[in-house]
């Protein structure tokens, strides 16, 4: 592998294209992220939010541009980079016949952890399924599921937390636990990058909104809406026609 290049950007995405049979869903985007950042990326179904979370951690090529994580080059370095990021999809990537903790184990060793009991009892209790520990996963709730997903993508410590809209189907108890632990990433020092359609959060939880619209970065700024300016900002976004 190469040597790491001197960069101030954690993530340093240039004209970056991604198209399926012709079809083009990012169109030249370009977005830096500095280490510590709390990215919203918001955006209608179709703007690219999914796709740009795909190709980050490596389950997708570009079409064209360039892109680094943490000075790696991707696609090119995808192991590197993969070893600086947790992931959390619609889907939990959790084994159902396997108790949280054999869960936990199994992904910890896919990394090589040193401390591995260690690390499972503190993300257990972190996520507040210390009680659930054996218990297997196919008994679990939508919100506990998640809430072990994220101890999953957690479980190696990463530098980038990638969450794609990580409050589908989650009640408001189950919600305000998710925000707790996504505070606690960032205190971390986690630098994340969240896709939602969850306008609220967006204008709270973050420090910067960035708002996609067909495969294009139509705003991006710091957090300095509320909820209700948001929703105006991006209804006002997301019409425009992209020429």
């Amino acid at each position: 592998m190469s040597s790491t290049p001197n960069s101030s950007y954690l993530i340093d995405i240039q004209d970056l294209v991604k198209a399926y049979d012709l079809l083009p869903v990012l169109r030249k985007l370009t977005l830096q992220v500095t280490r510590g950042e709390y990215v919203a990326l918001l955006g209608p179904n179709g703007s690219g939010k999914s796709t740009l979370l795909r190709i980050l951690c490596g389950l997708s090529s570009p079409t064209a541009g360039s892109i680094r994580v943490g000075g790696w080059q991707l696609p090119q370095e995808v192991a590197a980079v993969r070893a600086q990021i947790g992931m959390v999809s619609h889907k939990s990537l959790l084994y159902d016949n396997l108790s949280a903790y054999e869960n936990l184990r199994f992904f910890a060793q896919l990394y090589n952890l040193s401390n591995i009991e260690e690390r499972i009892r503190e993300l257990l209790v972190q996520v507040g399924l210390h009680k659930r520990t054996h218990d297997l996963v196919r008994t679990f709730s939508r919100g506990m599921l998640q809430r072990l997903s994220i101890a999953r993508a957690l479980i190696h410590k990463p530098d980038i937390l990638l969450l794609d809209e990580p409050y589908t189907g989650l009640d408001q108890d189950a919600s305000a636990i998710l925000d707790s632990l996504l505070k606690t990433a960032h205190s971390d020092g986690c630098t994340i990058l969240m896709t939602t359609h969850d306008l609220n959060r967006a204008a709270i939880l973050p420090t910067r909104i960035v708002i996609l619209s067909r495969g294009v970065i139509g705003y991006d700024a710091p957090v300095g809406v509320n909820a209700v300016e948001l929703a105006s900002l991006y209804s006002s976004i997301t019409s425009m026609v992209t020429t």
